[in-house]
């Protein structure tokens, strides 16, 4: 499962990346086209607005494009005996794959959440072996496997 898992976020993060991308180059057309067509201070207000989507959209494909590339670096056949970057975990609470924060993802009729080791979950478990009994939110979990 831990091979679909991974397949099925790099090709997330590249949705993500071809989104970005494709909002940036909008931007910069609409900015453009503003630009033609308008004059004085509204051009100005109107390229200046293109640009800081384009920015916006250029850090959004940049932040994709380092999480995608941080998934090259796990091994799915590896199987870590502590909670590392690339771990499925099994809790009390549900699954989490240890990676990139991007939400939740659905494999196999399980629902596993994508959290990086800088999410709350991921600093109480990083680092942790099975048995361990952690508290999330007043309530009291428990990691039951990692793969």
């Amino acid at each position: 499962m831990k091979k679909v898992l991974l397949e099925k976020v790099k090709e997330l993060l590249e949705n993500r990346m071809k989104t970005s991308f494709e909002a940036m180059e909008a931007a910069k057309n609409s900015a453009n086209e503003e630009g033609k067509s308008s004059a004085g201070d509204k051009y100005e207000t109107a390229r200046a607005m293109g640009q800081i989507d384009r920015e916006m959209n250029g850090r959004m494909y940049e932040q994709a494009r380092q999480e995608r590339l941080s998934l090259d670096k796990i091994d799915p056949d590896f199987t870590p005996t502590k909670v590392t970057f690339g771990a499925l975990v099994e809790t009390t609470m549900g699954l989490f794959f240890v990676s990139v924060g991007a939400g939740i993802i659905e494999i196999e009729g399980k629902k596993i959440m994508l959290i990086s080791a800088q999410a709350p979950v991921g600093q109480l478990i990083n680092g942790q072996e099975a048995g361990y009994s952690f508290t999330f939110r007043g309530l009291t979990q428990e990691i039951l496997s990692i793969s």
